[in-house]
C-alpha cells in the first residue's frame, strides 16, 4: 500500500508496525511518494533518492554541532527502487538538523562521484542552516544542513491577484539592494520585511508586479573576497545551494523552523495591494560548480544523473558558472517540478522567470530539442495552469532563442531583440526606424500570434544585467574595474550612449538630454504592445556608476539610492513614469486587440513622417504607431498616435485623417521643456502637421472634438 505522510492521521495502530530500533531511535520505513523531511504525528519522514547510491545515511545534528549525535543507515526494507525512506519517532524539530551521507562507486569518467565522507545537503530541504546571517560564513567544516520546516501558514481566502499577461507592468527589484541603503528609510533594511514597507512606493508608482531576483537560498560568502579593502560578495544570488528553500539571510529575523514565514507574509501583503510576485529562478546550473569545486548536494546524490557530462565525465558549461543542470533528465524534470509546485502551493507565488531558460531544452547530451519535454511539462502543469512562465531565451553556450522559445502557447519572452533595437534607434543608430515600428506593435516578426499567442512579448530596455536607464544615456563604456577583473566581466555591447560626456557631469544641456533620453526611452516601453518590465530604480534615476555587472557589489553602487526621488530633476522623472504607467493602463488598445474602430483603423499600423507611409530607409530616423479599437468598457473609440524622432534634428511630421467629429490631441512631449505631460482634460488639440522635436517622442490621443477642457 502506497501512502503518504498526510495519510498517517487516520491510520490504524496496527498499520503502523512493525516499529524498528536504530542508532536509539524507533523508526519505520517511511512514505516514499514525499520527498524531502514531513512532519508527522509523532515523528518526521524523510525520503530521499539515489539511482546509483549503495547506501544512504541520515544523519541529525544538535543545532550548529560538527558532528551528528546520531547516524541511521536506511536498512534495505526501507528502499523501494531508488527511493529510501524513513520514519523517525520522537524526534523535536527545534532540536535538531539533518543532512545525508550516501557510499557508492567512484569514478570520475564515468561520471560518479560517491563520496561516503561528504555530508550532503538534501535535494529537496526547506530550509538550509548556517545562512541566515548575511555576510557572515558558514562556520561549520561539514558545509550546508537542513532543518525541517513548519507550514501552517494562513493564506486566508483572498486568492491570487491573476493579472492578465498583457496588463502586467513588471519591476524587477533586488530584495537586498532595494532598501538596504540607509536613503530608504526602512526599519528593516536589505530584507522581506523591507520590501513590505515600499508597498505604499510600490502602489503610489503604479506598477503591478514584482520580480524579485533570485530568493532561493544561496551563499553570498561563496565567492567572498577583498579588492581594494571593499568585500565582493555573490551578491545578485544567481548560484543556488537549495531550490526549495528561501534564502533566510533576506529575513529580518531568525526563523527557525518556521523559514519562509516572513516571505509569505510580504507576498500575502503584496496580494492584498493588488501586486502580483514573480521570481526568477535559476534551474541551469547549482553552486556546486565543475569538477574543481564542492560536493555538498547533487554531486553527491547522484552526480551524472543531475548535470550534464562530456564522454570523460567533465562538465558541459552552457551556463558560464562551471556546471549544467541535466534538466531533460527525468529525475531532474521531476525535481523542479515538484519544486516550482512547492513554491505555487506553500509561497502562492503567480510567475516565474527561468534564467538561461534555453538551458532546459537541451539533451542529456547538450544539444538543443525541438520538443523539450520539461519545457512541455511546464506548459500543461495542472498545478502551474495560471502560473506565468517567462524566459530568458538564451544562453552562455550561444543558444539564442528569441522568438522561437518552445512554448505551447504559455511560454512569454524576455525580449531581447526589444532590448537592443530600442536602444540602437534611440540613440540615433542609422537603419533601425522600422525594426524600432516592429518591437512597438508586439515584435510580430518574432512572434506569430497564430502561434504563440499575443502576449510572448516582455518588453524590457534596462534589467538587473546591464546599465541602468541613468547609466545608460551618461556612459559609453562600461566601468567595472570594482569587479575585479580589470573590466573584462560584464557585456562590451550596451548601445549606450553618454550624451556628450562620460559619467558625472554639471554641463547643464547634458544633462537636460539625458533626462530627455530616459523619458523618451519610458514613453515607448509603455507604449509598445507586449508586458513592459523596468528595473527598480530606473523611475528616479538610480546610477551604477557605469557598473554594468555589479553581481558582486554589496555597496552602494548596487543599493538604491533613495535620496534621490526627492531631488529635481529625478523627482520629475519619478512623475513621469507615474504619468505613463496611468497612460498605459487607461488605453487598452495599447495592451490588448479591441472590438474593431469604427473609423476604419486597424488595431496597429505603422506609420512614418507621412500617415500611412513607414519609413523603411536607411536615413530615416522617424517611427510612428496609432494603436486604435473600441473600448466597450468606456463606450468610446480608444486611438493612441505615438511619434518617435530619434535623430538630432527635428521634422514636420503629418497626422492621421480623422473624421470630421475627432481631433488628434496631445498628451505627452518629452521635447516639450516647460510642459511634458497632460492630464486627460488638459490635452491641447493639435492641427494636422506639426514638429516632431529633435530626439523626442510625442504621445496623440483621438478624441471627440467636443471634448474639450
Amino acid at each position: 500500500m502506497t501512502m503518504h505522510a498526510s495519510d498517517l492521521v487516520i491510520l490504524p495502530a496496527r498499520q503502523l508496525n512493525p516499529i524498528d530500533t536504530i542508532s536509539g531511535f524507533q523508526v519505520r520505513p517511511g512514505f516514499f511518494r514525499d520527498f524531502g523531511a514531513t512532519i508527522i504525528p509523532g515523528g518526521v519522514n524523510f525520503t530521499v533518492q539515489s539511482h546509483g547510491a549503495d547506501s544512504i545515511e541520515l544523519l541529525l545534528f544538535h543545532r550548529e554541532a560538527e558532528e551528528p549525535f546520531a547516524a541511521l543507515p536506511f536498512p534495505d526494507n526501507y528502499r523501494i527502487g531508488f527511493v529510501y525512506s524513513m520514519i523517525v519517532f520522537g524526534l523535536d524539530i527545534e532540536e535538531f538538523e539533518y543532512a545525508y551521507r550516501v557510499d557508492g562507486p567512484y569514478d570520475e569518467r564515468k561520471g560518479l562521484r560517491f563520496d561516503r565522507t561528504k555530508i550532503l545537503l538534501d535535494p529537496y530541504a526547506r530550509a538550509v542552516t548556517g545562512q541566515s546571517r548575511w555576510g557572515h560564513k558558514n562556520n561549520t567544516r561539514h558545509g550546508y544542513r537542513a532543518r525541517v520546516v513548519r507550514s501552517n501558514f494562513d493564506w486566508g481566502k483572498v486568492r491570487n491577484v491573476q493579472i492578465p499577461m498583457e496588463d502586467l507592468i513588471i519591476y524587477e527589484l533586488h530584495v537586498r539592494g532595494f532598501t538596504k541603503d540607509p536613503s530608504s528609510g526602512t526599519v528593516c533594511p536589505g530584507t522581506f520585511n523591507g520590501l513590505k514597507e515600499k508597498i505604499p512606493y510600490l502602489k503610489q508608482l503604479g506598477i503591478n508586479a514584482v520580480e524579485l531576483m533570485p530568493v532561493f537560498e544561496f551563499d553570498e560568502m561563496r565567492d567572498a573576497r577583498l579588492i581594494d579593502e571593499t568585500q565582493l560578495l555573490d551578491y545578485w544570488g544567481y548560484n543556488p545551494v537549495s531550490f526549495f528553500a528561501p534564502n533566510t539571510s533576506y529575513c529580518s529575523s531568525l526563523e527557525y523552523n518556521r523559514e519562509g514565514l516572513e516571505l509569505k507574509t510580504l507576498i500575502k501583503e503584496l496580494h492584498d495591494n493588488d501586486i502580483e510576485v514573480i521570481l526568477d529562478v535559476v534551474f541551469n546550473h547549482t553552486a556546486e560548480g565543475n569538477e574543481l569545486g564542492p560536493c555538498f548536494s547533487f554531486k553527491g546524490f547522484d552526480n551524472n544523473v543531475y548535470y550534464m557530462l562530456m564522454p570523460d565525465g567533465k562538465y558541459y558549461n552552457f551556463s558560464g558558472c562551471g556546471n549544467t543542470l541535466n534538466c531533460n533528465h527525468p529525475v531532474v524534470q521531476e525535481l523542479i517540478l515538484d519544486c516550482l509546485r512547492y513554491w505555487v502551493i506553500e509561497y502562492r507565488v503567480d510567475g516565474f522567470r527561468f534564467d538561461l531558460a534555453s538551458i532546459l531544452g537541451r539533451n542529456e547530451d547538450g544539444t538543443p530539442m525541438n520538443q523539450p519535454p520539461l519545457l512541455r511539462s511546464l506548459a500543461f502543469d495542472s498545478i502551474l495552469g495560471n502560473v506565468k512562465l517567462i524566459a530568458e531565451a538564451w544562453d552562455a553556450g550561444g543558444l539564442y532563442q528569441v522568438g522561437s522559445f518552445p512554448s505551447w502557447k504559455r511560454w512569454a519572452e524576455w525580449n531581447g531583440r526589444y532590448r537592443d533595437d530600442m536602444r540602437c534607434f534611440l540613440k540615433g543608430d542609422k537603419g533601425m526606424a522600422r525594426i524600432a515600428a516592429q518591437r512597438m506593435i508586439g515584435s510580430p516578426d518574432l512572434y506569430d500570434p497564430v502561434y504563440r499567442g499575443g502576449n510572448a512579448s516582455v518588453n524590457f530596455i534596462t534589467c538587473h544585467d546591464g546599465f541602468t536607464l541613468y547609466d545608460l544615456y551618461s556612459y559609453n563604456q562600461k566601468h567595472n574595474e570594482a569587479n575585479g577583473w580589470d573590466n573584462t566581466d560584464g557585456y562590451n555591447d550596451n548601445n549606450s550612449w553618454n550624451c556628450g560626456a562620460e559619467g558625472d557631469t554639471n554641463d547643464p544641456n547634458i544633462l537636460e538630454l539625458r533626462m530627455k533620453m530616459m523619458k523618451n526611452a519610458c514613453t515607448v516601453l509603455m507604449c509598445s504592445r507586449g508586458t513592459p518590465m523596468f528595473l527598480s530604480g530606473d523611475e528616479f534615476g538610480d546610477t551604477r556608476y557605469g557598473n554594468n555587472n555589479p553581481y558582486c557589489q554589496d555597496n552602494p553602487i548596487s543599493w538604491l539610492d533613495w535620496s534621490l526621488l526627492g531631488q529635481e530633476p529625478n523627482r520629475d522623472l519619478f512623475e513621469f513614469f507615474r504619468f505613463m504607467i496611468r497612460f498605459r493602463k487607461s488605453h487598452p488598445a495599447i495592451r490588448r486587440d479591441l472590438e474593431p474602430s469604427y473609423i476604419g483603423f486597424p488595431s496597429m499600423s505603422l506609420h512614418g513622417i507621412t500617415p500611412w507611409e513607414p519609413e523603411a530607409a536607411e536615413s530615416a530616423y522617424v517611427s510612428c504607431v496609432l494603436f486604435s479599437g473600441y473600448d466597450d468598457q468606456t463606450g468610446r473609440e480608444d486611438l493612441v498616435y505615438i511619434a518617435v524622432n530619434a535623430h538630432w534634428h527635428p521634422t514636420e511630421m503629418t497626422l492621421p485623417d480623422l473624421p470630421e467629429e475627432y481631433c488628434w490631441k496631445i498628451a505627452v512631449n518629452t521635447g516639450d521643456p516647460n510642459h511634458q505631460t497632460f492630464a486627460a482634460g488638459a490635452m491641447p488639440k493639435v492641427g494636422k502637421t506639426l514638429l516632431l522635436g529633435e530626439r523626442s517622442v510625442i504621445v496623440f490621443v483621438g478624441e471627440d472634438a467636443g471634448d474639450e477642457p
